[in-house]
């Protein structure tokens, strides 16, 4: 019992510092050093790394097992996780350049977990407008828009995007018509 007691220390002793990290790259994102940021986010994921219950562990095949994991550890592990991978996404979109791939990879994995993040569906659809997606794009932004219906970052983006399908449509019209005439 006492080896039981000592993995769930050690899995609390890690959370707490991969709450630890998260928090400091709050503290970066809010001064503006999106680097450093994305530093100690990537930080408090390595942390975590392993402790998922969801998630195989290639150890596993070694014989060893995966510490048990209590319902609120695990509440915690993957709020956690989730507020990291959503952060990065927003660390991502002041960098320059862009990595619109990792961007749209992030939010998906928080949109895995929490599928109606409004957060999340933004930037996923942000990052699949850059990527020249415009039917993701649109399907992520009209599920933000219903969530934050007044958010202008979210309206915008929602125009351009539907500004591009009308032009993509327009064209593939005019494809056809030549095609046939």
């Amino acid at each position: 019992m006492a080896a039981q007691g000592s993995s769930g220390e050690a899995m609390d002793q890690r959370l707490q510092q991969a709450q630890k990290f998260k928090e400091d790259g709050n503290r970066c994102y809010k001064e503006g050093c999106f680097r450093d940021a994305v530093s100690r986010y990537h930080r408090a994921l390595l942390q975590l790394r392993g402790l998922d219950p969801s998630v195989p562990s290639p150890l596993q095949a070694f014989g060893r097992e995966q510490p048990p994991v209590t319902p609120e550890q695990e509440r915690a592990l993957h709020g956690t996780q989730t507020d990291c991978y959503n952060n990065l996404a927003a660390c991502l979109l002041h960098m320059e350049p862009v990595n619109y791939e990792r961007v749209k990879e992030y939010s998906l994995k928080v949109l895995e977990r929490q599928p109606e993040n409004p957060k999340a569906l933004y930037r996923a659809g942000v990052a699949a407008y850059h990527l020249r997606d415009y039917d993701q794009a649109q399907h992520y932004l009209m599920a933000a828009s219903c969530s934050q219906p007044r958010d202008v970052n979210v309206k915008r983006y929602l125009q351009l995007t539907e500004s591009q399908l009308s032009t993509y449509h327009q064209k593939e019209k005019q494809l056809y018509m030549g095609m046939f005439s």
